[in-house]
């Protein structure tokens, strides 16, 4: 052993004498060249390595005088060349590696080799298979030389090679049709990946009958063959593709076949017979495809089935159609409660579990080379991979998992939750109501503070809309949800849910700081005697607030539509890193507002002296304000805490403390808002009070023929048969202000008088 040394230079005569030298280690130094003249006197080497030197070229001739050598490593090397008699004399050889080198052109020395059963070349800079490549080479079992950027192979590169087992082209990306294999008859296993193949030929079945692994991963197939006459297949793998569809006699009469890789295709329809004549199928993916049903005839043997990704798939499965199934992924988590699965969460791996008694691997042990290859794919990475212990057990692994957010029976889950939605919803809708009547009584005139407090009420009974959305999709569901979850999640209602909900809540929290920058400045202009701010301005920041609402309600939809995630229609503050960084971006948004009105109520209370607050102009307002952003900071703690929560990886918050705080945190200032109006503020009452007088004379208006409006009192005046004459004399109409206070400006103590001329009005008879 001459390995793992600086030898750059082995003399002529170095060897000699040693004429029973069997092994030759010169790995891992600083040749540069192949030391021909030191190797002639070797008659016995039977195996020798010159890997990991800096060779850049073989001459010919160079073992001329090796014909027992019978395994020859020369990877990882710098060769770009090779004479087209370097390998004369090499009568013995059988295994040849000249993997990760720079060869950029096929090595048509090799045709010399006649007893050459392994050979490697993989990563190389080799362009182009020839035409009858492997001529000299009728006893190759396998072939390696994956990741060339080889271009062009000739139709009948591969052509009689009767020996030939295993052959493996993967990254092959400029190959658009299938090799003609005529005379390779004893092909087991074939791996033809990261090409743009678009169809197979009918006839390749019959020119591989004894073929039991074929992948064509990553390829452009559409269609498929018949497959029928390669009646020894027990594994297909054919995920990557554009396959559309699979027909009836595709798979038909494959009685070895034991798996079956369809995943990431674009497959919309699988005959219902297609699989019907399968006994021996026990893994099936065909996963991330176009399905919207699927055909479970002759899969009773199944253990592991792939259906996650086809969204179109929402019908519930069966678990009577597969008594042998172990493990399966559906596209959504109600599938999940026919198999038992219901309110449990099972830990997976992330591959298919590998039958060790099968055989393929039986297959794959018979075939294994000389040769490692650090990158050759596993025959059995489809298999997921899970514990012996769950083996034991009959029960089905099924994921994803229902849980508190993929309920089986009921939407809410607890009764608690429930009655306290429909108490928010009560509330919110009535509170909101009495509001939005008080506020907007009168449409000749309504100050800032007052349109402001009427649109949250108005943005707040949307939220208790989107809550009641909910709460009724609950009770309509109620002990089955399951049937109908993945639906609803997936449908437009449950995305026009989750965009009011978000809308609801952010233009409630835009208002009210608008709110408390319009209060504090307004007590800061009376003050000063100063004008108050135009009612204009204010409406101008209402449509701003309202767009901004709008915008950051939509940019779910335009991400990936993460309303969709949950039947609560809401971005949760884990999952998927678009729907947390979108959380923690609302969030720190709101926050942020949030901060902006503390600041500007700190400061309005620091520039007042004592006692001088219950003095200014409408007090009560600027105390209402207050107690809002007192109220409201503080729910939405809980929901600020969850998503940093997520972000830094706390789980210590349990599924079910999330959804309560979803369901009945989040939409509850919407109901405590308008509450804390109804019971707090003074103006609610009068409101309240000239709102039944309206109502009063509005209701006396109807039963009267004839009405006079006077600015003092309302009379009835006597119906003529014919004609009535109802006469508006000095109308005097007075905004709902003070009409006097010590800090109120002139400008505030307005009284706008209509003086309107006579009308006749000539009822119908």
């Amino acid at each position: 052993r001459l390995d793992a040394n600086h030898i750059n230079y082995v003399p002529p005569n170095c060897f000699n004498g040693l004429v029973s030298l069997r092994h030759l280690w010169l790995d891992d130094n600083s040749l540069t060249e192949i030391p021909v003249q030191a190797f002639r006197s070797l008659p016995a080497l039977q195996a020798m390595t010159l890997a990991l030197n800096k060779i850049r070229y073989i001459p010919d001739y160079a073992f001329g005088n090796l014909s027992s050598l019978v395994v020859l490593h020369l990877h990882n090397n710098r060769i770009h060349s090779l004479g087209k008699k370097c390998f004369d004399g090499l009568h013995s050889l059988e295994t040849l590696d000249l993997n990760y080198n720079s060869l950029d052109e096929f090595p048509t020395a090799i045709r010399t080799l006649t007893n050459l059963k392994e050979l490697g070349f993989h990563s190389n800079n080799i362009k182009s298979i020839p035409e009858r490549a492997f001529v000299g080479n009728p006893s190759l079992i396998t072939i390696h030389f994956y990741d060339n950027p080889i271009q062009l192979v000739g139709k009948s590169a591969f052509q009689h090679l009767p020996e030939l087992r295993t052959l493996t082209l993967n990254g092959a990306s400029q190959i658009t049709e299938f090799p003609d294999l005529t005379g390779t008859t004893s092909l087991e296993s074939l791996t033809l990946t990261g090409a743009q193949i678009t169809s197979l030929p009918k006839s390749a079945c019959d020119q591989l009958p004894n073929l039991q692994v074929l992948d064509l991963s990553y390829n452009l197939l559409e269609d498929l063959p018949c497959f029928t006459a390669c009646k020894k297949l027990q594994k297909i793998d054919l995920h990557h593709n554009e396959i559309g569809e699979i027909k009836a006699d595709t798979f038909q009469q494959l009685a070895a076949l034991r798996s079956l890789d369809l995943a990431w295709n674009k497959i919309k329809i699988i005959h219902p017979n297609a699989f019907s004549s399968l006994p021996s199928l026990i893994k099936l993916d065909v996963s991330s495809n176009l399905l919207s049903s699927f055909p479970v005839t002759g899969l009773h043997g199944l253990t592991h089935l792939k259906l996650t990704g086809n969204h179109g798939l929402q019908s519930l499965i069966s678990s009577e159609n597969f008594p042998e199934l172990k493990v399966m992924e559906m596209p959504y988590a109600y599938q999940c409660c026919a198999f038992g699965a219901c309110e449990s969460h099972y830990k997976f791996s992330n591959q298919w579990n590998k039958d060790e008694n099968s055989s393929i691997d039986d297959f794959h042990r018979k075939d294994a080379g000389l040769i490692h290859i650090q990158d050759e794919r596993d025959f059995e990475d489809f298999f997921l991979d899970f514990e012996e212990d769950l083996k034991a057990h009959h029960s089905v692994q099924c994921s994803p998992s229902p849980g508190p957010f993929k309920p089986c029976d009921h939407l809410f889950g607890s009764w608690l939750i429930r009655i306290g939605v429909w108490t928010i919803v009560a509330l919110t809708f009535i509170c909101n109501a009495l509001v939005s009547a008080t506020v907007f009584r009168s449409p000749l005139y309504v100050s800032s503070i007052k349109l402001l407090i009427g649109l949250i009420a108005i943005v707040n009974a949307l939220m208790g809309l989107a809550s009641g959305v909910l709460a009724s999709v609950d009770a309509s569901t109620f002990g089955s949800f399951a049937q109908y979850g993945a639906q609803w999640e997936s449908g437009t209602g449950c995305q026009i849910t989750g965009l009011l909900s978000i809308f609801a809540s952010e233009a409630s929290i835009f208002l009210l700081t608008l709110a408390a920058l319009e209060r504090a400045f307004s007590v800061k202009h009376a003050t000063k005697f100063e004008t108050k701010s135009s009612i204009a301005s204010v409406k101008i920041a209402i449509f701003f607030c309202f767009m901004l609402s709008l915008i950051v309600a939509v940019i779910p939809l335009l991400t990936g539509s993460e309303y969709g995630v949950s039947p609560l229609c809401l971005p949760l503050p884990f999952g998927e890193p678009t729907a947390m960084g979108y959380m923690v971006a609302l969030v720190l948004l709101n926050s942020l507002c949030f901060l902006v009105m503390t600041i500007a109520y700190t400061k309005l209370y620091c520039s007042l002296e004592k006692g001088e607050l219950d003095n200014i102009w409408d007090c009560s307002m600027v105390k209402h304000i207050a107690l809002l952003l007192f109220t409201n900071c503080i729910l939405y703690c809980p929901v600020a805490f969850l998503s940093f929560s997520s972000l830094l990886n706390l789980t210590f918050i349990s599924p079910e403390v999330i959804k309560s705080i979803l369901l009945v945190i989040v939409p509850l200032p919407a109901c405590l808002n308008p509450l804390l109006y109804i019971l707090f503020n003074p103006h609610f009452k009068e409101d309240l009070g000239s709102l039944r007088k309206q109502t009063l004379l509005w209701r006396r208006s109807k039963h009267a023929s004839l009405i006079s409006v006077n600015s003092e009192d309302i009379e009835k005046q006597s119906c003529d048969s014919t004609q009535a004459l109802v006469t508006f004399t000095s109308a005097s109409i007075s905004y709902d202000m003070p009409t006097s206070n010590s800090l109120m400006p002139s400008s505030y103590q307005m009284t706008e008088s209509c003086s309107l001329s006579s009308v006749a009005f000539v009822p119908c008879h």
